[in-house]
């Protein structure tokens, strides 16, 4: 009986290269390559060093990593990066007019809603969309839009009284 002939595995097939991901980004277009499983919060953190968007939970339960998809809150932490191609992502370092804060952005300071501040940009996001969709929301309408938002600082007071206050800005 013959022994078998041991050959060296064939070489694997050369992985495509990845796709480019072509969004709006804060207002300006950029083009990114892109593996198909890479998730939106880690393009934007590590490919694009945005860090203000924050790594939470990875289970969409707190809130942390929101960002604005064509004005929608949306998780970053699972959507994939591929499906936002061709759309308007709008992250917390878009949020802010060129010079200084926003009306939002002040009142988190002067309510004292930030506390630690690592879930403040999720709020501040969700807040900016609900305070575009909506001027003037009741408190119902603002614990609703923020349900999606964890803090576990401050309770919820002081942040919904800051949201109030950006809208009462508003005139």
């Amino acid at each position: 009986m013959r022994s078998p002939t041991v050959r060296p595995a064939p070489d694997p097939p050369a992985s495509p290269a990845p796709a480019a991901v072509r969004i709006t980004l804060n207002g300006l277009p950029v083009e990114i390559a892109c593996p198909d499983e890479r998730i939106l919060l880690d393009l934007l953190r590590d490919d694009l060093d945005l860090t203000g968007t924050k790594r939470g939970c990875d289970l969409g339960t707190c809130g942390c990593c929101a960002v604005l998809v064509d004005g929608r809150p949306t998780l970053s932490c699972l959507t994939l990066a591929h499906l936002v191609n061709g759309r308007a992502i709008t992250t917390i370092e878009g949020v802010a007019p060129p010079q200084g804060l926003s009306a939002l952005q002040r009142a988190f300071v002067d309510h004292g809603a930030t506390q630690c501040g690592f879930c403040t940009p999720g709020f501040l996001v969700t807040a900016t969309s609900l305070l575009q969709e909506k001027p003037h929301p009741t408190r119902p309408e603002i614990v609703d839009a923020i349900s999606g938002n964890l803090c576990r600082c401050t309770g919820y007071t002081k942040i919904i009284e800051a949201i109030e206050a950006a809208a009462g800005e508003r005139g």
